[in-house]
């Protein structure tokens, strides 16, 4: 359910389960958190989140939440595993992402998405807290004021709205995805990974 490639520099997990929208298993978790670990001691240069079908991530599987995974710290493992990759790194989202999906995504440098895309955070909603890193993550980005508006009111919020606050950077069609990977990636590809590395410390 989670596939990891990698072809000259570049690492590249997708999420495969979209039977299930994705959803997120706390094994699966650990896979992709294994994969970013693996990545950094590797010296990628470029690290890509994908998904299949019509949603990025569902967010947890709802069995496995309802055992306690919600409150796991595998989620704050992944995010900041993902964090810390001293490479650029790239969340390619194919459809919606929601719940505790959102903060691998949010640790990336960059996020496309599809314009079908959907982004919501529904923990006021069914009464848990966000994972501890997400919020600042979030506000870091788009400002406190629509963080409270997405974990707070629980807003659904389209793909062009989340452009425009900056939570996504740019828009893309699904045929054009791979293409926009491509060039995104094509400067780190082709650099030396310590290089990468100290422009990412830089900014």
């Amino acid at each position: 359910m989670i596939h990891v490639a990698q072809a000259d520099g570049v690492w590249t997990v997708t999420i495969d389960r979209p039977e299930k929208a994705n959803s997120l298993t706390r094994e699966m978790l650990s896979q992709i958190a294994d994969a970013a670990e693996k990545a950094a001691a590797e010296g990628a240069r470029v690290f890509v989140l994908r998904g299949t079908g019509k949603v990025f991530s569902a967010g947890a599987d709802l069995d496995e939440a309802r055992a306690g995974l919600a409150t796991d710290g595998v989620w704050e493992r992944l995010s900041g595993a993902i964090a810390a990759l001293p490479c650029l790194t790239i969340a390619a989202l194919n459809g919606t992402l929601a719940g505790g999906a959102m903060g691998m995504v949010l640790a990336c440098d960059l996020r496309l998405a599809v314009p079908e895309a959907k982004f919501f955070y529904p923990v006021m909603k069914l009464g848990f807290l966000p994972q501890p890193s997400d919020p600042k993550r979030l506000a870091g980005l788009i400002g406190p004021a629509r963080a409270k508006m997405i974990l707070m009111a629980g807003q659904k919020i389209g793909a062009e709205e989340a452009r425009i606050w900056g939570l996504v950077d740019r828009v893309v069609p699904g045929e054009a995805m791979e293409a926009e990977i491509a060039t995104l990636a094509a400067d780190a590809r082709g650099a030396a990974p310590a290089h990468v590395a100290a422009i990412k410390a830089m900014i």
